[in-house]
């Protein structure tokens, strides 16, 4: 259907509209630029986000942990998320409030994005050294959506680990299934840990594992991501919901981002629910190198322009044949491809 043709006067009144908005917001801005040069502020710091609040940051000295302030955002200032590092003016006086001012964002060492609602990659952590994809017995888990996230983990150079939860919930009715499913990861590179937050097991394994660095956990809803928040930090408060029990998943329970310090070292951002991050607009070429044992074989193909579904003097299906690469993560691959070309039409 084509667009509806604007009058003279519509786009008038459309402009008129625009301007107005934008007038408005130089407006706020000029007001909350006045109001932080009023402020009392001591030396500029470097700082931690903890969370973010829209307009303002709650942000946390490199140096004192137990100062943490909101604060506002100079202008112009690139988006901050939780996870970043900043250059940051603590408030000296709570009579204007105790609100620091952060005046720049310092680099990013690895961003974890996510689509919004017009499926535009949105960054929503920074500064991760540790992806942690959790599964569970239920919602029950495929290869497929395991394997997605670990190619979008290694497309943003963060070490994804696998953990299974809820393994008090394993019988003999699915024990079998879940040791085939994730038998294959240890020899490609991917630990694999085992917990339960009812029975404690397995838990100061994962806390000897997050000691160092930063970590995310990812997964669909119902896994127990927020459950393991509050396994680990029971001070955290995290929402937890139980499993609907006519579709067996989850509802996300977690709003926003936030950073919590882990009492054995390391830091663990709570994220919103993800069901799949990072994989949208990617071009084949960057699919391949997510699967880690495909990489010898990349670029060795005789056709350039090679499907890697049986052509002659494919690489990818000599290795395959070879049993240097599984059928199930040649399934996967194909899957992935298939998924993100249709994906990509829209």
């Amino acid at each position: 259907m084509s667009k509806r043709k604007l009058n003279r006067r519509q786009q008038w009144r459309i402009s008129k509209i625009q301007q107005e908005r934008e007038a408005r917001a130089r407006k706020r801005e000029q007001s909350a630029e006045q109001a932080m040069d009023e402020v009392q502020l001591a030396q500029e710091q470097t700082g931690l986000v903890i969370a973010n609040y829209g307009t303002q940051i709650l942000v946390e000295s490199e140096s004192d942990s137990s100062l943490r302030q909101r604060c506002h955002l100079r202008a112009n200032i690139e988006t901050l998320v939780t996870g970043d590092q900043v250059a940051w003016r603590p408030a000296t006086s709570e009579s204007d409030g105790g609100y620091g001012v952060v005046g720049a964002r310092l680099p990013r060492t690895s961003e974890l994005q996510r689509p919004d609602r017009y499926g535009d990659l949105k960054t929503v952590a920074a500064n991760i050294d540790r992806i942690v994809i959790v599964i569970a017995p239920y919602p029950e888990p495929f290869a497929n959506a395991i394997d997605r996230y670990l190619v979008a983990a290694e497309t943003t150079g963060i070490a994804p680990i696998l953990l299974l939860n809820k393994i008090d919930l394993i019988d003999d009715s699915n024990c079998k299934t879940l040791e085939e499913l994730l038998a294959p990861y240890p020899d490609l590179g991917y630990p694999v840990l085992k917990l339960s937050t009812k029975t404690g097991e397995g838990l100061p394994q994962l806390l000897e594992t997050l000691a160092q660095g930063s970590s995310v956990f990812v997964g669909q809803s119902g896994v127990g991501k927020s459950s393991l928040v509050n396994a680990l930090l029971p001070s955290a408060g995290a929402r937890t919901g139980a499993l609907s029990e006519a579709t067996l998943k989850g509802t996300h329970t977690t709003t926003a981002a936030e950073l919590f310090h882990l009492p054995s070292g390391g830091d663990l951002i709570d994220s919103p629910g993800i069901r799949e991050f990072g994989l949208w607009h990617m071009e084949e070429a960057a699919l391949l190198e997510g699967f880690v044992e495909f990489r010898p074989f990349i670029g060795h193909c005789r056709f350039r322009d090679c499907r890697h579904q049986g052509e002659p003097g494919c690489a990818i299906h000599e290795a395959l044949t070879n049993g240097e690469i599984s059928q199930r993560r040649m399934n996967s691959f194909l899957h992935l491809r298939n998924s993100l070309e249709s994906e990509n039409k829209y």
